[in-house]
């Protein structure tokens, strides 16, 4: 049976960040990878903003990994030459009635370290964004957009310069202790393999808890949540030079469906928040008109004609509808006591911004 140092299961954001954090010259690191492509889910079906921390629980892991990652992030890009635009979200109270909202979510920040909010006044923001309505706003200049494909090339160009190997249609369907370290079985291109590991992080995503039933010996395994969310793009030019969201849905169980731009200056809409029961990645045309009616609420002049239905993700939750927002889990041989493993669970936003930080925390932890 073949061993090997670290292998890593998923080859998202997250696992791919583990690989180029640990991966080191003269031991062994392995990424495997169920699909044909990195990041096939979550990590390339998002909005591919990078987050400021503003919405999180002040000592939450959200709100310590968001504010670490952000910086690691930026840096990364401008190291890497990844493109990017700092170029700043208005996060707008439409009514008066919202007014206390902004300045709790102000409050908020301030308690998780993000202190460079500016407030915008109604003439401001007229002559900030004359398309959008609102009576005031926040302005978070530390939020920025990423190419979120040219992020994970690079990662995997670090990992793999530092020796580590990739294998695509390789799926890990169990762990079995084995003294100081795991055996993993599964199928590799329909064949079955085995494989000895000193340590193994689970970064599985929206399949982690899948993979941790399976893994001899594990406890506490947290319920997973599909949650959708579907993105229209609007042809034409841009009303918009910033990142546009309204208030935060209740419970922070999503942003709003708030207006993003692409590195191309593309304008989409998205994420809604639609719990599921099974992977969905289908936008039907019947949502033009409710997305629009949302939109409508700050962009008053939208045309719903030019909504075109794009593309969805699916968040992994671990809090379910009408529940409290849930954190990052990660799981650490301290926590369940099986030594040599890392689980990832319920790594959704912030998780793309966070992934470097989350990287660090894994790396500290084996």
């Amino acid at each position: 049976m073949d061993s090997i140092d670290t292998l890593i299961i998923g080859a998202g954001a997250l696992g791919l960040a583990c690989a180029a954090r640990l991966s080191t010259p003269g031991q062994s690191c392995l990424i495997v990878e169920t699909e044909s492509l990195i990041g096939s889910h979550t990590s390339s079906r998002n909005s591919e903003v990078i987050h400021a921390g503003l919405y999180y629980p002040p000592g939450s892991l959200k709100a310590e990994l968001c504010l670490e990652g952000r910086e690691r992030l930026y840096a990364w890009c401008r190291t890497h030459q990844i493109a990017h635009r700092q170029l700043g979200k208005l996060l707008v109270a439409v009514e008066v009635a919202e007014i206390a909202k902004l300045e709790q979510l102000q409050r908020n920040a301030q308690a998780c370290g993000v202190h460079d909010l500016q407030t915008i006044e109604q003439p401001q923001l007229n002559a900030l964004e004359p398309a959008v309505r609102g009576t005031c706003a926040l302005l978070s200049p530390s939020t920025g957009i990423i190419d979120s494909h040219a992020y994970l090339q690079s990662l995997l160009a670090a990992a793999e310069n530092r020796g580590a190997q990739l294998v695509l249609h390789t799926r890990v369907e169990q762990l079995e202790a084995d003294g100081a370290g795991w055996i993993a079985s599964g199928h590799s291109g329909g064949e079955p393999f085995q494989l000895k590991a000193q340590r193994v992080i689970n970064a599985g995503g929206l399949f982690a808890q899948q993979l941790a039933g399976q893994t001899q010996g594990l406890r506490n395994i947290p319920p997973l949540h599909l949650c959708q969310g579907r993105y229209f793009s609007y042809s034409g030019r841009s009303p918009f030079q910033h990142l546009i969201y309204p208030m935060p849905e209740a419970n922070t169980a999503g942003l709003g469906i708030h207006a993003t731009l692409d590195l191309g200056g593309q304008l989409r809409f998205g994420p809604d928040t639609h719990y599921i029961t099974q992977l969905d990645y289908q936008v039907e045309e019947n949502l033009r008109e409710p997305f629009a009616d949302a939109i409508r609420r700050y962009f008053p002049a939208i045309d719903s004609a030019r909504l075109v239905p794009g593309y969805s993700g699916i968040r992994p939750k671990l809090a379910g509808p009408g529940e409290p927002a849930a954190d990052f889990i990660i799981q650490t041989p301290n926590e369940h006591g099986l030594p040599g493993l890392v689980n990832l669970f319920g790594i959704e936003s912030p998780g793309l911004t966070a992934s470097l930080a989350i990287a660090e925390r894994v790396a500290q932890a084996l």
